[in-house]
């Protein structure tokens, strides 16, 4: 060992730094990547790095003190106006680890409870009547738990009174209090904008009667009901605030005071791989969520958050990536403070999990609280200049958005507002996933069009609502997968492997994306040898021309004569180029509307 001693540095003593100096060091390797111009100057860097969310709302790419020197005061978690956290320390030192539960097989759910809660979670979300566990059989699923100390939330959007009776029923037999953040689910607001279950809401009073002396939560404002319509961040926080309003109206309209009334609802949001708008989305929403009921009358409140990982994001090929989606998603909603935390299933998209599936659900929450301890410190993203920025940012335009809600006559009307603006994002979403701006990693990049998919139990047909019914980011790509074209596109390779790869290997990806197999000539020398690959292929219609600039310039006009000669009808060109064909397939294009072409010509 060295007899140097050891240097130690003060990084706080004496050193600043300006964001000039950021400046000229990130500009000089954007202007190596030539996503800066070399004559454009050092401050630029900040269009260029920053990311703009579908609601308009900027992320920077650095956060700054400046940019929070005008914010109100977030507060300390635990305290008004809970942007922080709802409460000061979380009693399971991390989050509520919430499994799903959605089999109607009783015996095999009954099963899955029990293995759940002997491997790490501590609570429970289950689906109650059409498309889950009979209602009547809810008391044997829930023989071996114990109600006081493991929370459960019902879902029964079709039948909300009868569930709640029945759970109200195995309660009162047991002559115990429920456990902390236990929730009868009702969301009738919720039913009526999926359009299905029971919309009537005065069963959300009903519900409130039963559950109220029980001590437990009555109603859940589940706004996954427009995520997973396609809504944008905003536009579920100010959904949510919206219904949530309504039934705070409902309840108080009903004899319950405030107070009473905000302390029977709850909340469940969605949580994204997109993860600063995220844990910016949960942090605004308590603070939003507190206004709201200040403003009503009531005492300062911290929301109660079950997260759940997006339906939406989730892809239905290459699933296994689906874990890392969820893991990001799981981070983010409980870096900001969700109370209940549920990661759903790789294979959801598939049918009812497996044994396999469910474990690596639970164990994510698990290894991210106990081993990467990222619960450990409360509200970790408090301070951060681009966190409270971005939160106060959302919360701000979930307000505006709340009012243009809030103003609307009736309940039918808001949700037509609702509607209006999420079909909106809709399209804005839909744009940027067809040019692959947005990729979905298995489905619109980095296809197998040769993967073998695991093989799920189908869900009942009653679940269709919650889990088939959803707006999946990567659908129509997927439906193109599900379809798959009988006929390939030939790959016209021009020159070496080393010539052709990048673009050839972008080529059959891009055909792969839309079910659309391929197949290569290999290396070659010249027309002669690609037009003799062809006719071995089966003069297939459609050819796309992979090479450097440097063979389309030398014989890249020749090639297109002589396949258009041996029977090709549609040539393509992979890359920028000025030859003769049909269409050019390059990055920023839009793939969705070139694969329907390219399908067209095939046939398919």
């Amino acid at each position: 060992m060295s007899d140097a001693p050891a240097i130690e540095v003060d990084l706080a003593d004496g050193i600043s730094h300006e964001p000039s100096e950021w400046e000229k060091e990130t500009a000089a390797v954007l202007r190596k990547s030539r996503r800066l111009g070399e004559d454009a100057p050092d401050s630029d860097v900040w269009q260029v790095l920053a990311t703009s969310t579908l609601d308009g709302i900027t992320v920077t790419p650095l956060g700054t003190a400046s940019l929070t020197a005008d914010l109100a005061d977030p507060g300390l978690p635990g305290q008004a106006p809970f942007t922080r956290g709802s409460t000061a320390t979380r009693e399971l030192e991390g989050w509520d680890v919430r499994a799903w539960f959605a089999d109607p097989d009783v015996e095999r759910t009954r099963q899955d409870v029990i293995t759940d809660l002997e491997n790490g979670v501590n609570s429970l979300w289950i689906r109650v009547g059409s498309g889950g566990v009979p209602i009547e059989s809810l008391a044997t699923v829930l023989e071996a738990v114990f109600l006081d100390l493991a929370p459960i939330a019902l879902d029964a959007p079709h039948e909300p009174v009868e569930a709640a009776k029945a759970f109200a029923t195995v309660i009162s037999e047991r002559s115990i209090t429920p456990a902390p953040g236990t929730s009868f689910g009702a969301d009738p607001i919720g039913a009526a904008f999926r359009g299905r279950g029971d919309t009537n809401l005065e069963s959300a009073v009903e519900v409130a009667r039963i559950a109220g002396p029980l001590g437990a939560r009555a109603l859940t404002v589940d706004a996954t009901a427009v995520h997973d319509a396609g809504a944008s961040d905003v536009q579920e926080l100010a959904y949510s605030l919206a219904a949530g309003a309504q039934y705070l109206r409902l309840l108080v309209e009903a004899g319950f005071s405030v107070d009473e009334a905000a302390g029977l609802i709850d909340f469940r949001y969605a949580a994204t791989g997109e993860q600063f708008p995220t844990i910016a989305k949960f942090r605004a929403a308590r603070r939003l969520w507190n206004r709201v009921v200040e403003l009503s009358g009531g005492a300062a409140t911290g929301q109660l958050q079950h997260a759940v990982t997006s339906r939406p994001m989730m892809a239905k090929y290459d699933p296994y990536v689906n874990m890392l989606r969820t893991t990001v998603a799981a981070f983010a909603a409980g870096v900001g403070g969700a109370a209940s935390v549920t990661v759903l299933p790789f294979d959801e998209r598939l049918g009812l999990p497996d044994a396999f599936s469910r474990r690596i659900a639970r164990n994510t929450s698990s290894l991210l609280i106990s081993e990467s301890h990222v619960a450990e410190v409360a509200d970790p993203a408090g301070g951060s200049y681009a966190v409270e920025k971005l939160t106060d940012d959302t919360a701000r335009a979930a307000w505006a958005l709340f009012g243009e809600i809030d103003a609307t006559d009736s309940l039918d009307a808001a949700l037509v507002v609702v509607r209006t603006h999420v079909e909106a994002t809709v399209s804005q979403r839909a744009l940027a996933i067809a040019k692959r701006k947005q990729p979905i990693t298995g489905v619109s990049e980095f296809p197998n069009l040769h993967e073998t998919l695991p093989e799920r139990r189908p869900y009942a047909p009653g679940l269709n609502d919650a889990v088939l019914d959803v707006h999946r980011y990567g659908g129509e790509f997927e439906a193109m997968r599900d379809d798959r074209a009988a006929t390939p596109v030939f790959l016209a390779t021009m020159g070496t492997v080393a010539a052709y790869t990048a673009r050839a290997t972008f080529a059959a990806n891009l055909f792969a994306a839309g079910g659309v197999d391929t197949v290569t000539a290999g290396p070659t020398e010249g027309v002669d040898e690609i037009i003799a690959a062809y006719n071995s292929a089966g003069n297939v219609p459609v050819v796309c021309l992979t090479g450097n600039a440097t063979a389309y310039d030398a014989w890249g006009a020749d090639l297109v004569t002589a396949l258009r000669g041996a029977g090709a009808k549609h040539v393509v060109v992979a890359g920028k180029s000025s030859l003769d064909v049909d269409a050019t397939a390059a990055v920023g294009d839009d793939a969705l509307a070139f694969l329907r072409s390219i399908r067209q010509e095939l046939g398919a």
